[in-house]
């Protein structure tokens, strides 16, 4: 993200500015898409003389600061009801890890409810004018995945290994339901991407790696959300409006690089990446959201040849396309508060969560001067009127807004563990499956009572971090799941992590993988490795075959990893990717009766390849010498069983995790990044107890001598440019000592901030301080080449203690100091 600074250039240097990238733009014929080569569709439903009639009468009586309203959409951690007395917004989203008003960010269905009413009820008294109904936008990737107690269906990559289109609509019709009943009018969804590089944070976000099942998918969980738009009154009916995302190619960038570069060429970019749009489109999608990414070096949110003259002209896409997060401030030549190329390239809503105010000031001069033409606006605003007029924003009744008994009901837990079981895909069964309901069963890894973890990123906060099993009331953990089925046949199932035991079980089963990740953060970059270097996981699996114990694995995962050392430990092998709210859905397929008689086959199959090598990080069906590990379509069953025999075990990488958010963590300094103090004799580091954990925190004293130093540094420059637009903070808790008698300066490169505690500030109480990394972008810090992420200074005397120095998403209560000049 960009500065909050209100515009400083004239109109006329925009105008320039504009028109010399919209240049560049044409003038590229790599990022010039060619209509004419691009699938014919048509939205269905959206486009009737009743509807655009009202629209027509609502438009003859706005006025031009309401128009540019309309286009812009803020985020609820960044506005207030009141605000929008004055400013007439078109539409406010609560992002992925804001909080409703007045509550914290995991909160039930009241609190959301009543953050939509207090915003609607603020729109509503803005004196005079023409009152147009807010839409409120929240990302239900998987189910309504912001409010506690959501029924949590399994991730699309899951889903993709289901194959079953009628299963989809289902979904999206009880994700619709629950969405609108906790006062949301907007999904962000369905994701249509087609991944291609398993390094991809996002890779769990889409359904397939083959837009074959893309479209059979795209169009059903459009009309599951929606409903059939032509019907109108759609919130009314229970349905809330789709936005098939994220256009276009965010799947394809070059080295899976979130936000990054998709250098292929157009028909490759049709083939591949813009298949699940056209069944979506023709299905009614009300929205369409634009990418972060590029197309060969073109951002999209400034791509007029795909945004307007391939969607909304040989797509006939007659919704409108929202931004996404800031997104039009990285097209060139843009900030966030100021960008007429996104609006006049074809975007209709910028998204800007924390740069309404000055964007919509922006917006309103450049549509005076004409830098954004009247007719653009107007198009614009057509488009967002009548979407909420098929919505039914503007009829009074909300039916389902507040209803008790929808939010995590059964019949919708109920679906998404049908959809656990139809979701698995097993790897290997040398005969330990199924397992009798009568036996001796141990449980254990990391991930069996994890629910957090089984549910991955986009779960309660943005990157699915920070949950425990309490913040999930209804829901059930992989070993609750599996205890029940257990003892409900007579058998014993015992807990153990570690896998400790007392007395030998018949069987155990063990589930691990990745924790939760979600965009940016999640991205991967030399090697597909699953836990390289201390191979904890695949310890635990060795140590229990040592014992003689049969071992069944089951792999919780948002991608394709290589795991073939741990499945050669494993007598069994399950990828249950991010299975969600329901584990017992698990169990469902993996205990048998009392005799071992299978109660569900599997049916999985994968829509992913998966890597013969930790290094093979693009694996897709149909490439130039495709050889996976495990082919897309692979899957056995009960029925049709297979044997696996032992897989090749040269990761061919050197087995080391990149690290470049966790500097100092539970009292260690991560690899590659060490404390270093300057002057040693002026600065001293000592162990302290942190968290209620011995020698968990690093105790820092300044003896004021000179200038002196505290800095974590690693082995090379660490890039975090894209964790800025990631909205990423630095994060550390603190204990003051004792209190400085001079500035105290938290440095990364060139942006230093004034972090010096206040007087009057309490010692010996710990504390957390959340940074966004922009904040030391706007300082003058080189974000693509940080050498130090933590450096603290100060020339005066200070004692301070630290624990747990890391990125984290910036929740609330994130904070900017003070710049330094």
């Amino acid at each position: 993200m960009g500065s909050m600074n209100t515009r400083t250039l004239g109109v006329a240097l925009l105008a320039a500015t504009f028109l010399t990238s919209a240049a560049v733009a044409r003038t590229d014929p790599a990022a010039t898409a060619h209509p004419d080569k691009w699938p014919a569709a048509k939205s269905q439903g959206l486009v009737d003389p009743a509807t655009e009639a009202f629209v027509d009468r609502l438009m003859a009586r706005m006025t031009l600061e309401e128009k540019v309203g309309q286009v812009i959409q803020a985020d609820i951690g960044q506005i207030k009801p009141e605000d929008l007395k004055t400013y007439p917004l078109g539409s406010i989203l609560g992002g992925g890890s804001s909080p409703p008003l007045g509550a914290p960010d995991r909160s039930p269905q009241k609190p959301w409810v009543d953050t939509a009413r207090a915003f609607r009820e603020g729109a509503a008294q803005r004196a005079g004018g023409t009152h147009i109904p807010l839409i409120f936008g929240i990302d239900a990737v998987h189910g309504d995945n912001n409010v506690v107690g959501a029924t949590l269906f399994p991730h699309n990559i899951a889903l993709g290994a289901a194959r079953d289109p009628a299963l989809i609509r289902r979904i999206g019709q009880a994700t619709a339901l629950e969405t609108a009943a906790a006062g949301f009018d907007w999904a962000f969804g369905p994701t249509l991407a087609a991944p291609r590089d398993d390094r991809w944070g996002r890779t769990y976000e889409g359904y397939s790696e083959d837009p074959e099942i893309i479209r059979q998918y795209a169009g059903q969980m459009i009309l599951g959300i929606q409903g059939v738009a032509a019907q109108g009154g759609l919130l009314q009916k229970g349905h809330v409006a789709a936005s098939a995302k994220h256009f276009l190619g965010d799947g394809g960038t070059e080295n899976g690089h979130d936000q990054g570069d998709a250098r292929v060429s157009e028909d490759e970019l049709i083939r591949v990446h813009a298949q699940g749009y056209v069944p979506a489109i023709n299905a009614g999608t009300l929205t369409v959201m634009a990418s972060f990414s590029s197309w060969n070096g073109q951002k999209m949110h400034g791509n007029k040849s795909l945004l307007t003259d391939v969607l909304k002209g040989r797509m006939g896409f007659d919704g409108f396309v929202i931004g996404d997060w800031n997104g039009h401030g990285q097209v060139p030549g843009c900030k966030p508060t100021d960008c007429p190329a996104a609006l006049n390239a074809g975007v209709d809503m910028f998204m800007a969560p924390d740069s309404w105010k000055a964007l919509y000031e922006n917006t309103l001069a450049e549509a005076r001067s004409g830098v954004i033409p009247r007719a653009r606006l107007d198009d614009a605003v057509r488009r967002i009127l009548r979407v909420k007029a098929k919505m039914g924003l503007f009829e009074a009744a909300r039916p389902y807004e507040g209803r008790e008994g929808v939010i995590g009901a059964p019949e919708h837990r109920a679906i998404a563990r049908e959809a656990v079981r139809k979701s698995l895909v097993l790897l290997k069964n040398d005969g330990v499956l199924p397992i009798r309901s009568s036996a001796r069963v141990l449980v254990a890894g990391s991930g069996a009572d994890d629910i957090g973890k089984q549910a991955g990123g986009w779960t309660l906060s943005w990157q699915g971090t920070g949950n425990t099993n309490a913040d999930f009331p209804g829901a059930e953990s992989i070993w609750a799941g599996l205890k029940s089925a257990v003892e409900a046949g007579g058998g014993q199932a015992t807990l153990s992590v570690d896998g400790a035991f007392d007395r030998k079980p018949d069987v155990a089963v063990v589930v691990f993988g990745e924790n939760p990740y979600a965009e940016g953060v999640g991205d991967l970059k030399t090697s597909l490795e699953y836990q390289p270097g201390a191979k904890t996981d695949l310890a635990l699996l060795k140590s229990l075959k040592a014992r003689g114990v049969p071992v069944v694995a089951v792999f919780l995962s948002g991608r394709p990893l290589w795991v073939n050392p741990e499945i050669n430990a494993s007598d069994a092998f399950v990828a249950a990717w991010l299975p969600g709210s329901e584990g017992g859905g698990i169990a469902d397929v993996l205990i048998g009766d009392k005799m071992g008689k299978p109660r569900h086959d599997f049916t999985g199959k994968l829509s992913f390849s998966w890597p013969r090598t930790a290094v093979q990080f693009r694996v897709n069906r149909g490439d130039p010498g495709y050889d996976p590990q495990f082919a897309y379509g692979y899957g056995l069953s009960y029925a049709k069983p297979g044997k696996v025999g032992p897989l090749p075990e040269v990761a061919g990488v050197q087995a080391i995790a990149p690290n470049a958010t966790q500097y100092f963590v539970g009292g260690k300094t991560l690899a590659p990044f060490e404390f270093k103090a300057s002057p040693s004799s002026s600065v001293q580091i000592a162990p302290v107890d942190a968290g209620n954990v011995q020698e968990a925190g690093r105790r820092i004293t300044f003896a004021g001598e000179k200038l002196g130093r505290l800095t974590l540094v690693g082995d090379k420059p660490l890039d975090l440019s894209g964790h800025t637009y990631a909205d990423m903070a630095l994060a550390f808790e603190y204990r003051l000592d004792a209190a400085a008698s001079g500035p105290v300066y938290l440095s990364m490169g060139a942006g230093k901030l004034d972090v010096t505690p206040p007087a009057g500030t309490p010692l010996g109480q710990w504390a957390t301080l959340k940074i966004p990394l922009k904040c030391f972008g706007d300082a003058g810090a080189d974000l693509g080449k940080v050498v130090a992420p933590f450096d603290l200074s100060t020339a005066g005397t200070f004692q301070v203690s630290i624990a747990n120095v890391k990125l984290t998403a910036a929740l609330s209560g994130a904070v900017c100091p003070p710049k330094v000049r």
